[in-house]
């Protein structure tokens, strides 16, 4: 069993500010009891348009961005998942970057967005350059495995079936999903889908307006809504627990049942 906690806040371009927010959430978080905390994707740095002030902005995992995540997470005992702009030193483009802090204050795992957001009148990709395609990197706590994906991963299930396969029991999903029309009916409804169909939890962190829709949730393996937050800044626990993923995987043997492997395209 393990509590996780979701963070929601919006971000600006004010780095020292950023972190401000997200040491006061993550004491919150601690307070509550959580010992995972998932922030929103993008948490180190955020403006409106994607252009160059996130190139500008961006830093490397030993940056002080990281180190106080670090920091805190050894502070608090805390597992901590948090988006960044990280640099990509002579080609002017970042990676989307989430980063894993274990308690010990030791990174666990990391993930370079994949899927970048070129939709909905958005071009994420003439600044951010996409991840290569790598086995998924994993975290544990208290016996439970954790995976990595961001915000448009949600709309392509094969990114969250891969860490199904790589043993992940909860899919961690910090966010930045852009607001728009009926933008929160798909964020909701895709997080919940993913939950169902691999019979894992997600937790979702989503920035708060305006760059976010909000509505961040923890969704349980049946599509159960066990923790969730409206559109203001604020923290959310929900306890996760293996006994709860085995139940549901006994109703509903989907993955055992599956004729389809995930492969990667090729071109």
């Amino acid at each position: 069993m393990v509590q996780v906690a979701i963070a929601q806040f919006a971000p600006t371009e004010d780095k020292p500010a950023n972190l401000a927010v997200i040491t006061e959430l993550a004491a919150t978080a601690a307070g509550r009891g959580a010992q995972v905390l998932v922030l929103p994707e993008y948490a180190m740095f955020t403006v409106p348009t994607m252009d160059h002030r996130f190139a500008d902005s961006a830093e490397d995992l030993d940056g002080p961005f990281v180190t106080t995540l670090r920091e805190l997470a050894k502070e608090h005992e805390l597992a901590v998942v948090a988006g960044m702009s990280e640099a990509l030193p002579g080609t002017g483009r970042i990676s989307n970057t989430l980063v894993a802090i274990g308690p010990d204050g030791t990174i666990a795992a990391r993930y370079r967005k994949i899927h970048l957001y070129d939709a909905f009148g958005f071009r994420e990709s003439d600044v951010v350059q996409p991840g290569e395609i790598t086995p998924p990197e994993t975290f544990v706590a208290d016996g439970l495995v954790f995976g990595l994906q961001t915000c448009y991963d949600l709309r392509f299930p094969e990114t969250t079936r891969r860490l199904a396969d790589a043993g992940a029991d909860v899919v961690l999903l910090p966010a930045e999903w852009v607001p728009g029309p009926l933008k929160e009916y798909h964020w909701s409804t895709l997080v919940k889908a993913r939950a169902i169909e691999n019979t894992l939890y997600v937790a979702a962190a989503d920035q708060a307006a305006p760059t976010g829709s909000g509505a961040s949730l923890v969704v349980d393996p049946m599509g159960v809504v066990v923790a969730s937050l409206g559109e203001q800044t604020g923290v959310a626990v929900a306890e996760v627990n293996a006994e709860r993923i085995a139940e549901v995987r006994a109703k509903n043997p989907a993955l055992a049942l599956r004729r389809f492997t995930v492969v990667p395209r090729t071109e």
